[in-house]
């Protein structure tokens, strides 16, 4: 995760790469484990995973480089929990049950369209018209999936996955209020939480833990999908803002979808490949997009992990290193300029 710190954009394609390959093994593994208690261990899986790797950072004397938690981000993580690691992976699970792995993989895109159309309905965060044409164009790739000759057909399968996509868009915007805290922090404590809550529920309606080997892929692959990818996605929220790294992030559902053509031998249909187009044109107009002109800093106070770009030219009160990347308070002098930028923690303005 360190190595991919530098590229914001790197980081959300690697967190959607990840993410992606999670859809089409979570169905597999959905062959042998209820939907509710799965949904919770995947979850438990990234926990797990980002426990052990916060308590062997500790270990090796290496303390958190990022700003805790405060208690003002608790109501925003809770909120972010319930919808996100609660709601989304258990309507996906049940969606999953229904409907083929690459076509439920295609669905996931919507999770772009709800996760921009909140940031910029809701939250008024900027989005210029390359991000909202491929917005539509996702959009009409998705009703291309439901399209059957002279009628569309929405299944139950289709409606659920669409559902966690609406859950999983409020939780990225909710994410964005807390991204400047450390990330790993925050998917350790989602992923606890959501994955204790769900595979409780799924064992007191009567679901069994699988054989250890497929208990073990499970968590593994919550871990990597769920955990890993998350660290990396909120890492991205802080650079480029919540719309754009759901932008980058809507790949995710092109990695599922081809990576179960050949895992679980789903059919390539016309219908798939047009809606395949429709959304990769979509995509790549999200990410070509290119947004510069004079804007105003007011003078700000926070905490986050930082170097010192033209952003941060603060002094240190102490002999820190200030070409190293490093964490503490540190306020910003009201500074107007021009240059190329997203909606990250420093570029939340008006336009």
């Amino acid at each position: 995760m360190t190595v991919l710190a530098g590229n914001p954009a790197f980081m959300a394609l690697a967190s959607a790469a990840l993410f992606g390959l999670a859809t089409p093994f979570a169905k597999l593994f959905l062959e042998g484990i209820q939907a509710w208690l799965l949904a919770g261990l995947l979850y438990l899986g990234a926990g797990i995973g980002l426990g052990l790797f916060i308590l062997l950072r500790r270990a090796g004397g290496k303390g958190p480089r990022e700003t805790p938690l405060a208690r003002a981000d608790l109501p925003w993580l809770a909120a972010a929990i319930g919808a996100g690691g609660l709601a989304a992976p258990v309507l996906l699970m049940f969606g999953l049950n229904m409907t083929s792995a690459s076509t439920g993989s295609l669905l996931l895109n919507l999770e772009a369209i709800a996760t921009i159309g909140i940031a910029a309905l809701i939250f008024r965060e900027h989005a210029g018209l390359r991000l909202l044409l491929g917005a539509v164009l996702i959009l009409a790739g998705a009703v291309a999936l439901s399209w059957h000759g002279d009628f569309f057909t929405l299944d139950y399968g289709a409606i659920l996955i669409s559902a966690a996509c609406i859950a999983w868009g409020i939780d990225n915007n909710l994410t964005r209020r807390i991204s400047g805290a450390d990330p790993v922090q925050i998917t350790m404590l989602r992923g606890l939480i959501a994955g204790v809550v769900n595979v409780s529920i799924g064992l007191a309606g009567g679901a069994t833990f699988p054989e250890p080997v497929i208990l073990a892929g499970a968590l593994l692959t919550g871990f990597l999908g769920y955990g890993v990818s998350l660290v990396l996605f909120v890492m991205s929220l802080q650079r480029l803002g919540t719309a754009r790294t759901g932008a980058y992030f809507a790949t995710a559902p092109f990695i599922g979808a081809l990576a179960a053509i050949p895992l679980l031998s789903d059919p390539v249909t016309p219908q798939f490949l047009i809606a395949g187009a429709l959304m990769g044109l979509g995509v790549w107009l999200s990410l070509t997009e290119h947004h510069q002109h004079v804007h105003a800093h007011e003078a700000l106070e926070h905490s986050h992990r930082h170097s010192h770009d033209p952003h941060h030219q603060h002094r240190h009160p102490d002999d820190a290193p200030e070409t190293a990347s490093h964490t503490h308070p540190h306020r910003h002098e009201p500074l107007t300029h021009s240059h190329p930028h997203w909606p990250d923690l420093h570029h939340r303005h008006g336009h």
